[in-house]
């Protein structure tokens, strides 16, 4: 089942997250990268149990790979959801670094 929810993004200069805020709860999920040469390498992603079971990790994901098509980076996808992800998804292949 999938939430909407809000995806915000919060840099660093080094690096920073995507975060997943679910209307209604104190809880948000996150997904975080660091710069890599002109790539991102996306290390964790993290969904409390407590808002788990809602599609919350796969619409950041979707984040990203939306900002990288539009801002023009690839992705290093060392978190292991994100790596399973590029393999559901061949259409994003380009993406990767």
């Amino acid at each position: 089942m999938s939430e909407t929810v809000e995806i915000t993004h919060h840099t660093d200069g080094n690096g920073g997250e995507y975060r997943a805020i679910v209307p209604g709860s104190e809880y948000f999920g996150r997904m975080t990268w660091r710069k890599a040469g002109d790539a991102r390498l996306v290390d964790h992603t993290i969904v409390p149990p407590e808002i788990g079971g809602r599609g919350i990790a796969a619409q950041l994901v979707e984040a990203l790979i939306a900002d990288a098509r539009e801002q023009g980076f690839r992705i290093i996808p060392q978190c292991s959801y994100v790596a399973a992800a590029f393999r559901r998804h061949p259409e994003w292949a380009d993406l990767l670094a």
